[in-house]
């Protein structure tokens, strides 16, 4: 049967160009892409130094700021208004690594959203007024949102868990991988069902309300730039009424205001998370380094190498755990491996170590290393839709990871080695250094003897 090689990778990987052009004397990039007949919309601000608090707080503005009212109506007017004129408003906030230091990050807040091209006026107004003037007094939608909240994030362990005990194993590899397990993981899931149980206190949920307005001001207050995603002949309507959205609210954001800076992070875990489940979920991190570094692309072509040699066949097949696999996850700068439904515990992190034994150890086919770089490939290479192709663009770009740097990148991965695999492994995956983070049951636990493992109730 034929078989696809490297030599049918095709020697480039295809951007979307910009044209960068300002609106209302605020930066904006411009994407021309076929769009049948939407325009896509952000609103992408630079996140101002913020306290702890705030920061802790930024998840949950950015789940609650397009469903609760804004723009003097209550939330189910806007909900209403949204719905006839948009495909949809959302926000979010990131904190990313830079290219060039994991130590380093950028944080974001993105209010985003599509609409027919004959809607875009609409839009844009409706993204100033989620910004500027979304109202959380309206206490008992806030406290229905929370609930929603906490629901869903209980819920994500069964589906989720391999990645949830990944980011508590990394979480003292880098800034971002520590913000990312207060932010979306284990501590996140920890923290929004106390933060749910105080509310049954009303005073604690009129602070909260109080809170999220003050965090919401700072936001909009800080600065910020557009980006569109919309056919050519569009653009220059769509910047017309852009511009009048913006002149004419009055509300200009700070161009001096202090960005936030992540302190660097270090140090140890070891952690048993433990909770109500049948099955394990297993993760070991091991501290790497940034996306720019040279050995970055060998990094992310090990990953695959030991998943389709070992890993599958040690934790899937003999094990009997739903997945299992490693992979190198630049933003954390490290160096992780996992397991899914697992039921086993000591054999599966014993099974890490041995993947790398087998690494060094056994004879491996030139295929093999074939196929881990296709993959990696596969990955860089797989195509989104047009509008999608230009947000990956745009942000990545925000954090120092341009279109040529992404091009070297590709190139780097496909020269890759099996002693570079070998290399890389020896350099960075040292079993001193190692990180571990399982979910289990406390009974679970329990038998397992002594693993190391500092329990940690979910």
């Amino acid at each position: 049967l034929p078989r696809v090689t490297r030599a049918d990778v095709a020697p480039t990987l295809k951007i979307p160009p910009v044209v960068h052009e300002p609106v209302a004397g605020l930066p904006a990039s411009w994407y021309d892409q076929p769009t049948n007949g939407l325009v896509y919309q952000q609103i992408v601000i630079d996140l101002p130094a913020l306290d702890d608090d705030a920061l802790q707080l930024l998840p949950l503005l950015a789940e609650t700021i397009s469903d609760v009212g804004a723009g003097g109506r209550d939330y189910t007017q806007t909900q209403a208004l949204h719905a006839a004129l948009t495909g949809g408003i959302s926000a979010s906030a990131s904190v990313g690594a830079l290219a060039g230091n994991a130590q380093t990050s950028r944080g974001l807040f993105v209010v985003s959203g599509k609409a027919l091209v004959r809607n875009h006026g609409a839009l844009s107004k409706l993204l100033h007024e989620t910004l500027h003037t979304a109202r959380f007094d309206e206490l008992d939608r806030l406290r229905e949102l929370v609930a929603q909240i906490r629901m869903s994030d209980e819920n994500s362990v069964t589906g989720n868990g391999h990645s949830l005990a990944m980011a508590a194993a990394s979480a003292t590899m880098s800034p971002v991988a520590r913000l990312a397990h207060q932010w979306s993981g284990l501590a996140a899931i920890k923290a929004i069902k106390a933060l749910d149980d105080s509310l049954n206190d009303p005073a604690a949920l009129k602070g909260l309300a109080d809170r999220l307005a003050q965090l919401r001001q700072s936001i909009a207050a800080a600065p910020l730039q557009f980006l569109m995603v919309a056919e050519d002949e569009q653009q220059p309507d769509i910047a017309l009424r852009l511009a009048q959205v913006w002149l004419d609210s009055g509300a200009q954001p700070s161009d001096n205001a202090r960005t936030l800076a992540l302190p660097p992070v270090d140090g140890r875990i070891a952690q048993a998370w433990t909770t109500n489940t049948q099955v394990n979920f297993c993760a070991r991190a091991y501290p790497a380094v940034a996306w720019s570094h040279p050995d970055a692309p060998a990094l992310s072509v090990l990953g695959g190498y030991l998943r389709n040699g070992f890993l599958h066949t040690a934790i899937r097949e003999k094990g009997g755990a739903y997945g299992g696999g490693a992979g190198f996850d630049a933003d954390s700068a490290a160096f992780r491996f996992y397991s899914y439904r697992d039921p086993r515990l000591a054999d599966t992190l014993n099974d890490f170590e041995r993947a790398l034994q087998w690494l060094h150890g056994d004879e491996h086919p030139p295929q093999a290393v074939e196929e881990a770089i296709l993959g990696v490939i596969g990955g860089i290479d797989r195509p989104a839709s047009p509008a999608g192709e230009a947000r990956k663009a745009f942000h990545a770009g925000l954090f120092g990871r341009t279109a040529q740097a992404r091009q070297s990148y590709r190139q780097t991965v496909l020269g890759v080695t099996l002693d570079d695999l070998r290399r890389v492994a020896s350099t960075y995956l040292k079993p001193q250094l190692a990180n571990t983070a399982v979910i289990t049951s406390p009974a679970t636990l329990e038998r397992a003897g002594d693993l190391g493992l500092t329990p940690v109730r979910l």
